[in-house]
């Protein structure tokens, strides 16, 4: 024992132990490599095969050194290919390796191998045989058939999350619609149009508008912004529509409308998860005889409207003070009021709008002042047109637009065009 330091026989009895270990003949190591080896003639007859591979063909040595050529122990169509390109390969460059093939069991079965093969030259350049080198891929097959079986099931249910997305698009255009009017009704002396953008395919969104008869002289409008996306929103969007609605049949004084619209909302959203909106309430009393239309609205927290007159000059139409509706049980909504004349163009849209982010970095917001400025630039159009240019305007935003925007233009229609519809 060479516990109490080291001494010349302790040194080497590793040694000896390894050397043991390595005296394995040249033979036994050609015979059981881990991998199959096999020298062949030129035209491809077997010359010499190890233990290796006769095992994974499960064929004897006797059967297939002199009487098989290397192209045998391949399928058919690993025969076709190493005819046609493995051995004119082989050929031109001398070497070739990691070709795929398959080899042959006696019993029926196969092997998918990699094949690498050299040509041996005799002194004089003249080659005198092939030696070739195969390896078991059967792992190396069944891990590239579970890459791609995963591949594809990811294809398919990317394929699928696209059907299931583009359906529920689809769904969610349908119910987006069922919240806004189809179409605008006719009022006489007046024109109007309006349009809706959606941030997102993917989601509701809370803004609404909407124009309707009061009786046989006055219409109602409204336009606004719901707080929050998705069906809750949607939920409150469609109840807000149908209380103006009513609010309006029963009393059309537009602070009156929003006062009932507060008191709902405040009742029936309370607790953990209150719902509130802004918007705006008007009033259209078209003139019989001058040609004008009165308009009379009330704010409960929304940007102010715009007024497009036929002279090129735009502002806004004041309306400080109100608050948002549905916050408190009791809130004052500001009024206000404007006549309308010929060529005269008032314009409701939601914040989608203003607080767009302009800007390489996306960082400012178009802002009210932006948008005034713009809306100068197309007084006097028709509403239709007006509704158009913002429609381009958003356009031109592009992904600056974080949250929806709901528009909505009323006019009288200047003298030349009530010419043209007359003709």
């Amino acid at each position: 024992m060479c516990r109490n330091g080291p001494e010349p026989d302790c040194e080497k009895a590793p040694a000896a132990a390894f050397a043991a270990l390595l005296e394995d003949s040249v033979e036994e190591l050609y015979e059981n490599a881990p991998c199959g080896y096999l020298s062949t003639l030129m035209d491809g007859t077997i010359a010499k095969i190890n233990a290796t591979l006769l095992g994974w063909l499960g064929l004897e040595a006797d059967a297939v050194v002199g009487r098989m050529r290397f192209a045998d122990l391949l399928t058919v169509g690993g025969k076709l290919y190493h005819e046609t390109h493995f051995a004119p390969l082989l050929r031109m460059r001398g070497e070739i390796s990691g070709i795929a093939l398959e080899i042959k069991q006696a019993g029926g079965g196969r092997i998918p191998v990699l094949v690498s093969s050299v040509v041996k030259n005799g002194g004089n350049g003249e080659p005198l045989l092939i030696r070739t080198t195969v390896f078991d891929a059967r792992d190396r097959r069944a891990y590239e058939r579970e890459l791609l079986r995963a591949r594809r099931a990811a294809e398919q249910a990317h394929e699928q999350a696209e059907a299931d997305r583009t359906r529920l698009q689809d769904a969610l255009a349908v119910l987006q619609q069922s919240l806004l009017p189809a179409t605008l009704p006719p009022v006489p002396g007046v024109e109007a149009a309006a349009h809706y953008r959606a941030a997102s395919p993917d989601r509701l969104g809370g803004d609404f508008y909407d124009l309707f008869a009061i009786d046989g002289r006055r219409f109602a409008f409204f336009l606004g912004d719901v707080c929050g996306k998705g069906p809750q929103a949607a939920a409150v969007t469609s109840l807000i529509r149908y209380t103006l609605r009513a609010a309006a049949l029963h009393d059309p004084d537009p602070v009156a409308a929003l006062t009932t619209l507060n008191h709902l909302l405040h009742e029936r959203y309370t607790g953990d998860d209150p719902r509130y909106c802004t918007a705006i309430f008007g009033t259209l009393e078209p003139g019989p005889t001058t040609g004008e239309v009165t308009v009379r609205i009330a704010s409960g927290g929304h940007p102010p409207a715009l007024v497009l007159r036929a002279d090129g000059t735009a502002g806004f139409l004041a309306t400080p003070g109100g608050l948002l509706v549905g916050v408190l049980p009791t809130a004052p909504f500001t009024a206000a009021a404007t006549t309308l004349g010929p060529g005269d163009t008032l314009v409701l849209y939601t914040d989608g709008l203003t607080e767009a982010r302009t800007g390489e970095d996306r960082t400012a917001l178009y802002g009210d002042e932006a948008l005034l400025a713009f809306a100068a630039g197309h007084a006097g159009k028709a509403p239709q047109a007006v509704i158009q240019a913002l429609k381009d305007l958003l356009d031109d935003l592009g992904d600056g637009l974080d949250d929806d925007t709901a528009l909505l233009a009323i006019g009288v229609p200047a003298p030349s065009t009530q010419s043209r519809t007359a003709t």
